[in-house]
């Protein structure tokens, strides 16, 4: 990092820290540091959603996917659209209209206590574990910049985030979360535009389009259907949209978003506008990926990514012959690439076959040689299962992006770790304060009282996911870990929620008999198949319904 680069990044973060904690004034009662007083305009709503979806996981993770995977994973959010439309249909106008601080409060008026309860908890134990992953993956970024071990980097950011979480309340994170939006798509264009203009000056756009589509890099589209693929076209359609159904109707760290608009209208203007750019957005990023990965084709990667680790094994007597064999295939594919770029040119396709299974070849061998390093980091001392995809995109930034380029990227990847985390924290606090401590634990305390107790309660989870955070360099893929723990957890809340709204006729009793059954099938799926686990949203609503609906024709009518 150059000074031109720290002037960039510290000037963007303290101008969004500084705007929240001022739009922030007058969150002095419970009512508006939980719900802003219902003051939020839709577009704030919007950016704020987009912003807290939009984590530094995304920037760090998501690219880094694509580098190894291509862009498969955006068929991750086709059903985002049609959860968005349902959502706006059912989940907003039965909120708005029951006056609630949480979606988990709605339970206990439509079913019993024990209800609301065990939905409560199944939130906090799914939402407290991915929000340690949100603040680990911009202390990955600290430690590549400033060269501190990651979890002095995690205490500082997390610190960072509890401050102002802590001051201001949900309207300090959603004006926040509204600067910190505008800086990411700044970032983003700024990104590509230099990627592709640090290209060989021989290599068009239009060649690296094609590279990356013989790389195998812009395979959006799957249709193949295989429940064991995580990623294709229908595990998007079908069990994203159960997923996306359960994240915006039933997690409160998106439901808090829009129970903040002015009214209903508004609160779907917010939901419509991310249905309509999620996606688009999405194959941004992913496509910024690609285009690293091509970029790499012609000047040569680190065997590693992770350079506190590469230089850690470099000494060993079994590294040299492996970056030797790294080395000679990346020639070798450079090569091959450069002779695609020059049949593509010329139209001579004649060759061509033999240059691609050269250019194949040539990757699988880097790929080895990669995997090899891997396993030689795991037998000196290195994490088990260890992988280098979240230093994929850094490593790229902090060593071939001009200066002051350099502190905008970094800017928007910490910025959206701020808005993701600080609203994760905000509706832990919300939750814990409205569905446990005041229903359970403290009756009738002062709105003062109750203010303090969200305070605590934010403090306590912010503290909690900077010491939980560290559990994230042990996942691989931070972008894949945080939905698969999401999943593990949201289908029985979307199927509960269900019952709530369309099952008229089952009570409380069959609805959390139906959350446990569901739980224990999705725990099952996890553990002893190797079903994708976009499916587990599926699998999981599907049982707390049916088992519900069996309970309540068992029962006998009151």
């Amino acid at each position: 990092m150059r000074p031109l680069d720290w002037l960039v990044l510290l000037g963007s973060l303290g101008t969004i820290v500084a705007y929240g904690l001022y739009r922030s004034r007058g969150s002095n009662t419970v009512d508006r540091y939980l719900l802003a007083g219902k003051t939020m305009p839709w577009y704030a709503m919007a950016l704020s959603i987009m912003a807290t979806q939009a984590s530094a996981v995304t920037f760090i993770s998501t690219t880094g996917q694509s580098y190894v995977d291509g862009m498969r994973f955006v068929q991750f959010y086709f059903g985002l659209p049609l959860a968005m439309v349902m959502i706006c249909a059912t989940a907003v106008p039965i909120f708005h209209r029951a006056r609630v601080y949480t979606a988990y409060e709605y339970l206990e008026k439509r079913f019993d206590a024990k209800t609301r309860a065990l939905a409560s908890v199944i939130f906090l134990m799914q939402r407290g574990l991915s929000v340690g992953l949100t603040i680990y993956a911009p202390a990955i970024v600290l430690s590549v910049i400033l060269g501190w071990p990651d979890n002095v980097t995690t205490l500082v950011m997390g610190l960072t985030v509890i401050l102002y979480t802590v001051l201001g309340g949900i309207k300090a994170v959603t004006w926040t979360d509204v600067q910190q939006m505008l800086v990411i798509f700044l970032g983003l264009v700024v990104a590509l535009v230099t990627i592709v203009a640090l290209l060989p000056a021989g290599v068009s756009f239009s060649d690296a389009l094609f590279l990356a589509g013989k790389a195998g890099r812009l395979n959006a589209i799957t249709t193949s259907f295989d429940f064991n693929d995580r990623y294709n076209m229908w595990s998007g359609l079908i069990g994203g949209t159960f997923l996306f159904l359960s994240y915006f109707g039933c997690d409160q760290s998106q439901v808090q978003r829009y129970l903040t608009g002015r009214s209903i209208a508004q609160s779907r203007l917010g939901l419509l506008f991310n249905a309509m750019a999620k996606i688009p957005m999405q194959f941004f990023i992913l496509f910024i990926g690609a285009m690293v990965f091509v970029f790499f084709l012609f000047e040569r990667p680190p065997i590693l990514f992770q350079a506190a680790e590469l230089d850690r094994i470099e000494h060993a007597r079994e590294f040299l012959p492996l970056a030797q064999r790294y080395a000679g295939a990346f020639e070798r594919r450079k090569q091959a690439a450069l002779a695609m770029v020059e049949a593509h040119r010329s139209g001579d396709w004649t060759p061509q076959e033999q240059v691609v299974a050269e250019y194949r070849a040539a990757q699988k061998d880097m790929d080895a040689a990669r995997s090899a390093t891997f396993e030689l980091v795991e037998r000196n001392g290195g994490e088990k299962g260890f992988r280098d995809t979240n230093y994929i995109f850094l490593s790229f930034v902090t060593h071939y992006l001009p200066a002051g380029i350099v502190g905008l990227v970094i800017a928007v990847i910490i910025a959206a770790a701020m808005s993701s985390s600080s609203g994760e924290i905000n509706s832990l606090a919300t939750v814990t304060m409205v569905d446990i401590y005041q229903r359970f634990l403290h009756h009738g305390g002062s709105d003062r009282h109750y203010l303090w107790a969200s305070r605590l309660a934010t403090l306590f989870w912010g503290l909690y996911a900077v010491a939980f955070a560290g559990w994230g360099k042990t996942l691989g893929s931070l972008i894949e870990a945080v939905n698969v723990v999401g999943s593990l957890f949201y289908s029985s809340l979307l199927g509960v929620f269900a019952l709530a709204f369309f099952f008229p006729r089952v009570r409380g009793t069959a609805a959390f008999i139906g959350m446990i059954v569901a739980e224990a099938a999705i725990f099952a799926a996890f553990l002893f198949t190797r079903v994708s686990f976009l499916w587990y949203n599926v699998i999981g609503c599907g049982a707390v319904i049916a088992t519900a609906l069996a309970v309540t024709a068992l029962r006998p009518a009151r």
